[in-house]
């Protein structure tokens, strides 16, 4: 059986000033999304995590009775939070035609390093899930933090906070409001303040 590379679907979001990275390791299949943005499947718990964070409310980005979420209203927040967003891997091969990343071979991976270069005002990078884990920290030749942790990086001459998030699928075994914990503490650290959780 031949096995297809697919290519990622989207650029980067990067807005002007962006000051943290998370970066996840390759979107869905297409079937999937809810829109066509990063983290698009309804069940993953990250447009969840930044609803409860930033206005105590889980269902901020969802539009309940349509089971879609709100794009307009993500990037919006995005951009005035300076949250960028990407993924780990340009070209991938599905080995199973699933969204786990346990069956997703990384062809050719994002050029990290030229990524964080060209955003000066970003001071942290996190990875979404173990598998982005492993790419930051291989390129960037350092230990995969822990959950919760973070190793120091060098890019352009200053120093970058590398953190560990849970992993925002369902799959991974976290009620949402434990995972939020993480990213709340983490987007502190990065200097983004958090009013809620």
């Amino acid at each position: 059986m031949i096995i297809h590379t697919e290519i990622h679907p989207w650029q980067p979001f990067v807005p002007d000033g962006a000051k943290i990275l998370f970066l996840g390791s390759f979107p869905p299949p297409m079937v999937r999304w809810s829109m066509d943005f990063y983290y698009p499947n309804i069940t993953n718990d990250f447009w969840k995590i930044m609803g409860l964070l930033f206005w105590n409310d889980r269902d901020r980005f969802v539009d309940v009775g349509k089971k879609l979420f709100k794009e307009g209203d993500i990037k919006d927040f995005l951009a005035s939070k300076g949250i960028a967003l990407y993924d780990t891997a340009r070209v991938v091969r599905r080995l199973k035609n699933n969204a786990s990343d346990k069956f997703l071979e990384v062809v050719e991976r994002v050029d990290i390093v030229a990524m964080l270069a060209s955003m000066p005002d970003c001071r942290a990078v996190v990875a979404t899930g173990q598998k982005s884990g492993e790419e930051v920290a291989d390129c960037f030749a350092c230990a995969v933090p822990q959950v919760g942790g973070c190793e120091k990086i060098v890019v352009a001459d200053r120093e970058v906070l590398f953190f560990r998030a849970p992993s925002t699928s369902r799959a991974y075994p976290l009620a949402v409001e434990k995972k939020a914990v993480f990213y709340r503490d983490i987007l502190a650290a990065s200097g983004i303040a958090v009013p809620f959780g």
